[in-house]
């Protein structure tokens, strides 16, 4: 097929922004009767980014249901202004955020049982380091900065002094606290040495699911989309990630209690290593609170974890 230079393309019918796609760059399109995802990125992440996530994609393939096929790839060529690209396929189910709220407690229960599985799975993608994807043969390297740190606690002092960050609004009380906290997440890291495959955005945004009409039939997931943020890192990171804002006990507990179970660690120790895992991604959502719904979240569950000392705190209730 030929490949859109930009939304209007006459190669598809229709290509309109892909819903609860908040980068910008995602769009369905429709052509000769099939729909697929195209992306079509802006540069930021540099030239080889559609082959990166490619290889992630077929990589991932291998690993979890729900992997979107790879149907075409385009490295960007900045020297006759056209941008890099990536065509997948169009998977079936609805959005996670969109089916949670409408289940009652045994169906979310079935969704955390089969999330479950899908975390484990990500959690057995063994990998020989900790770091970045790189290239197209998925080389690990160091992270980009501000993230190519020495571990959380500087993470966290790169995070405050960065420019328009909303953390030191924590105060230098509150500061010392965080401060403290990373410590003591990192030394509860440090006892996993382990690193595999990590989507690293595993929220119900970014899944697919299917409700059976069946009574008793099991939630099934049918997508795992947006692997942007893949790298190689801690096992425990996409449950924390997935259990950052999600609450609901039927879901949360069939959640934590499925990948430890298969995973052979006790539950509660399980949900402290993934709460350790995730200070990261809180603390950095939290630095830029006042740009989006998401990262206004992180900063009032952030507030709440600093002030309470405890990295399980929440605030409100589940939805």
């Amino acid at each position: 097929m030929d490949h859109p230079d930009s939304p209007g393309d006459p190669a598809f019918a229709s290509l309109r922004p892909l819903e609860g796609g908040w980068s910008g760059e995602t769009f369905v399109a429709e052509a000769g009767g099939e729909r697929t995802v195209v992306r079509i990125y802006s540069g930021r992440r540099g030239p080889d980014a559609p082959a990166i996530d490619a290889a992630v994609l077929a990589h991932a393939a291998g690993v979890v249901p729900g992997v979107p096929p790879v149907l075409e790839v385009r490295r960007a060529d900045p020297d006759q202004g056209l941008p890099g690209l990536l065509v997948t396929g169009f998977l079936p189910g609805e959005r996670g955020d969109l089916v949670l709220p409408r289940l009652d407690d045994a169906g979310a229960a079935s969704a955390g049982e089969a999330l479950g599985r899908v975390l484990v799975a990500l959690a057995g993608a063994v990998l020989p380091r900790g770091g970045a994807f790189v290239d197209a043969a998925l080389t690990i390297g160091p992270h980009p900065a501000p993230y190519d740190v020495d571990g959380l606690v500087e993470l966290v002092e790169v995070l405050v002094a960065a420019p328009g960050s909303w953390l030191p609004a924590l105060g230098a009380a509150g500061l010392d606290r965080l401060a403290g906290l990373a410590r003591e997440a990192q030394d509860l890291l440090d006892e996993v040495p382990q690193h595999c495959l990590v989507h690293s955005d595993l929220n119900p945004k970014n899944l697919l699911l299917r409700v059976p009409d069946e009574q008793d039939a099991p939630v099934e997931v049918t997508g795992v989309l947006d692997w942007e943020f893949a790298h190689a890192g801690n096992p425990f990171t996409d449950l924390g990630n997935l259990l950052r804002f999600e609450r609901r006990p039927a879901f949360h507990d069939a959640v934590v209690t499925t990948y430890a179970a298969l995973r052979g660690v006790e539950a509660d120790r399980a949900l402290e290593l993934a709460r350790a895992a995730d200070l990261a991604a809180l603390v950095e959502l939290a630095s830029r609170a006042g740009q989006n719904p998401v990262s206004d979240r992180a900063a009032a569950q952030l507030g709440a974890v600093v002030a309470s000392g405890d990295l399980d705190a929440q605030t409100g209730t589940w939805r």
